[in-house]
């Protein structure tokens, strides 16, 4: 995109790698921004997919059950601040929209001063917590001390992983999709090379892929904060510079604790799920990871709606364009449903396939097809979820949007896990999957209601300030 000189009200002005999206065909926008975040989304998912085969195949059953049963952990150790990097991109997307230069650079200073106490925080805790929270998730006892050893190591990354949420965040606000794709696929390919040779060659187990996922993590930080710092726009990071201003500080705290707690939820019913998986054995375990993983492409693509959305009605509710965000919103529904189901049919269509790259045990292979064909199968309903969640965030409506998405998507999971207890068979298993659509399908609609009322309100209350002025 050509820039242009700003001219009174019209909003920022665009640099290369910018992109307005308070102007323009919605459709075109919303896909050119998704694909990419979708494109690194799925890559990244198929490098921690590497580490799930290269541990899987050359560790055995027992380490790839070591390593998928801790995500729900980590998740939970993780995810306040990760919150916090969706409430940056909010502000950012807003002020960035209204033209605020001022507000853009005092945002970014602050986030990156949030990140690094963040990083050095969690990494401590999560190295000190790991053992416990794997006890509290029933993790059986020939799996549990591999799984701690993971874990530890993997919070030595931390830092770097929030530093590259936080800065690919900035600049997904402002419309760069691009970059943080880039990055995520250099280092990503580390991570597969650096797997290959830990496990394989040096027989590090699952300390090896642990190491990898380090490393690599500290390549995507390094090259999203070189290009924050290199760039000449609003967005433009000075070491310096780096601190906390009150106002910022306020409005990311606001926005990013309801999205922290909501994820600190999300990972607290996962890791009940979890533990009703683990007391099935380490061969449904390994199967529910195997399938776990293969589902994370699909869900990445749904997810990448959720950030465009996000940042489409940033930028236009800082515009105080509301009739554009409504259109955007029916937009992403669309688009994110189309290929949602196109991903569903694929994936569970040949789910065997899929996971047996994973793993040649019959046994593991069937657990993780019973998975599959009530989750992933139904996926695209999580797309439309998480549209609506990124519209609702879009606006600044962080606890609303936190309150639906606990009571209707975790709530009713942890009720019908409760209901499906205890998990010996997979008769069970299939009650517990079954919550997952039919927790999408209820809080999808809830989402999209509560987004159209609030926007009808909001919009007469600027009309009418706007009238008096």
């Amino acid at each position: 995109m050509k820039a242009k000189k700003k001219r009174q009200g019209e909003g920022p002005v665009m640099k290369k790698h910018t992109v307005d999206m308070t102007q323009g065909n919605i459709f075109k926008l919303i896909v050119m921004f998704a694909v990419p975040i979708m494109i690194s989304g799925v890559l990244q998912t198929l490098y921690n997919a590497a580490d799930m085969i290269v541990v899987g195949r050359f560790a055995g059953p027992k380490s790839l059950a070591a390593v998928g049963s801790t995500g729900s952990a980590i998740n939970l150790i993780i995810g306040v601040f990760v919150g916090l990097s969706s409430a940056t991109n909010v502000i950012v997307a807003r002020k960035f929209g209204a033209g605020n230069r001022s507000g853009v650079s005092k945002a970014v200073h602050t986030a990156i001063a949030v990140c690094l106490a963040g990083g050095v925080f969690l990494a401590i805790a999560g190295f000190f917590l790991s053992k416990q929270l794997l006890i509290w998730m029933s993790s059986p006892e020939d799996v549990i001390n591999l799984s701690t050893l993971y874990m530890k190591i993997y919070f030595m990354g931390i830092p770097a992983m929030l530093l590259y949420n936080f800065g690919s965040a900035i600049l997904r606000a402002v419309g760069d999709s691009k970059r943080p794709t880039k990055y995520l696929m250099l280092s990503g390919i580390a991570n597969v090379v650096l797997n290959l040779v830990f496990v394989i060659s040096f027989d590090m187990d699952v300390a090896g892929v642990a190491f990898a996922t380090v490393i690599s993590q500290i390549i995507s930080a390094f090259l999203v904060i070189r290009c924050l710092i290199k760039t000449d726009d609003c967005f433009k990071l000075v070491i310096k510079k780096i601190k906390i201003y009150s106002e910022e500080l306020k409005e990311i705290i606001v926005l990013g604790i309801p999205a922290g707690i909501q994820g600190a939820v999300f990972s607290i019913s996962n890791i009940i799920i979890q533990s009703s998986i683990n007391s099935c054995g380490s061969e449904v375990m390994a199967g529910n990871s195997a399938a776990s993983s293969v589902e994370g492409i699909v869900y990445i693509a749904m997810n990448s709606f959720f950030h465009a959305t996000l940042t489409f009605v940033g930028q236009n509710y800082g515009a105080h364009n509301f009739k554009r965000m409504r259109r955007g919103f029916w937009v992403a529904m669309g688009i994110s449903a189309v290929f949602g189901v196109v991903l569903s049919i694929v994936f569970s269509e040949f789910s065997a396939f899929f996971l047996q790259f994973f793993t040649d045990e019959p046994q593991v292979i069937e657990y993780g097809i019973v998975r599959m064909n009530y989750v992933c199968s139904l996926y695209f309903l999580c797309g439309l979820m998480e549209v609506g969640a990124g519209a609702l965030r879009g606006m600044g409506v962080a606890f609303r949007s936190m309150l639906t998405c606990l009571i209707g998507a975790c709530g009713i999971r942890l009720v019908m896990t409760i209901i499906g207890a205890p998990y010996h068979t997979v008769k069970d298993l299939e009650i517990l999957y079954a919550s997952y659509p039919i927790s999408w399908v209820i809080t999808a609609i809830a989402l999209g209601s509560f987004f159209f009322v609030i926007t009808k309100s909001r919009e007469k209350k600027w009309l009418s300030q706007k009238k008096e002025i």
